[in-house]
């Protein structure tokens, strides 16, 4: 039969016993085995979270991106050398300020959902130095302060929407009406923008821009309040691409002549990389947030720690889905860094990342920041 010779009796053939039942070689000494939580031991979410780097394929990755961070945060709080302290940097925004540069990047739909709390809650207590995000990312934060946005369904029809003069972002919504009043206050922010120009001679960037907006917002809720409070800066070189872009562009009919240079903005956000003693970068989402963080490392051969989270894949080649070893290839990652990303949407994991990591470090240190008193 087929050339295997098939005994009576009740054994398995031993050309079936080689293929199916290969010996093992002996895996390396230390190989974590898994294992996951024990409900038996109550309900520990903390306990929880530890086990997920026992238990495999995202989870895993979740639990290396808290050591990454956590990597992060312990080369932070080492103080700076008396020849590393940046006391001839003028710009305040991009002066030293730790061991570890932390960029953290985030597309817009981050400051439309309730992940923009855990967000403000990184900026308020200075444990980031520089946020890169979208048009979107910075209007629907100051939006939100003067209007909600709601909860709706990923299924509602867009043509009834439409219709009733509703957005529909994911399973989010939001009225046209909430554009509207953002449209009333930021117009004669433009305007005092551009008197500032002819006046003044200032040259507007859109990390400039986006720090005039926090000021002004004088809002505890907005993450651009606490980044204008705290100097930390805001680059969104595409800042013409949302909301804001179309009242730019209302406002050139009205009152022309502003100009926001983004070249200006190029070289704050790259002399903070090259001026970082460690670099450490969280990316959320792809794009041009993800790229221009990355960009700006390679200034400095690469970051010495990432964190990427996003759904997307890498079969396209598109930068938005590419794995951190394609960045060490590039040198926007060092060759002996250890980056993580993890497939995942960030709103399911990006704050129990932050409670893992940053907010346990908060609430576990006695020393707080200027925006606690």
């Amino acid at each position: 039969m087929n050339g295997v010779s098939v005994s009576s009796k009740d054994t398995v053939p031993e050309l079936v016993k080689n293929v199916v039942l290969v010996h093992s070689v002996e895996l390396p000494a230390g190989t974590p085995t898994v294992k996951g939580y024990d409900w038996n031991k109550g309900i520990n979410y903390h306990a929880l979270l530890q086990t997920y780097k026992s238990s495999g394929f995202q989870a895993r990755n979740f639990g290396l991106a808290v050591d990454e961070i956590q990597q992060m945060i312990n080369a932070r709080s080492i103080p700076l050398k008396d020849d590393q302290v940046d006391n001839l940097e003028d710009d305040e925004f991009i002066r030293r300020k730790s061991s570890c540069t932390i960029f953290l990047g985030y597309t817009s739909n981050m400051a439309s959902c309730g992940i923009r709390e855990t967000i403000r809650f990184l900026v308020q207590h200075k444990m980031v130095d520089c946020i890169v995000t979208t048009a979107g990312g910075v209007e629907e934060d100051l939006i939100k302060c003067f209007a909600p946005t709601y909860i709706g369904d990923f299924h509602l029809v867009g043509k009834h929407l439409r219709e009733r003069g509703i957005n529909r972002i994911g399973n989010l919504l939001v009225p046209n009406d909430n554009y509207c009043i953002f449209e009333d206050w930021v117009m004669p922010k433009l305007d005092a923008m551009l008197a500032e120009q002819k006046e003044k001679g200032t040259l507007w960037t859109p990390s400039k821009v986006i720090a005039r907006l926090g000021e002004e917002i004088n809002n505890e809720d907005s993450i651009y309040y606490w980044a204008a409070k705290n100097k930390i800066p805001v680059f969104s070189p595409a800042l013409t691409d949302g909301s804001l872009g179309d009242m730019m562009y209302f406002h050139s009919f009205r009152n022309p002549g502003l100009v926001i240079d983004i070249v200006s903005d190029l070289r704050r956000l790259n002399t903070m990389a090259m001026k970082a003693v460690k670099s450490g970068m969280i990316i959320i989402g792809g794009g041009v947030v993800k790229h221009h963080i990355c960009n700006a490392n390679l200034m400095r051969n690469g970051a010495d720690y990432a964190v990427f989270i996003n759904t997307s894949s890498e079969f396209d080649g598109s930068d938005s889905g590419a794995r951190p070893d394609e960045a060490v290839s590039w040198g926007k990652i060092r060759t002996d860094a250890n980056p993580v990303k993890i497939y995942a949407e960030a709103t399911l994991v990006f704050p129990l990342l932050v409670g893992e990591t940053f907010a346990r470090h908060y609430h576990s240190t006695k020393a707080k920041t200027v925006s606690d008193v």
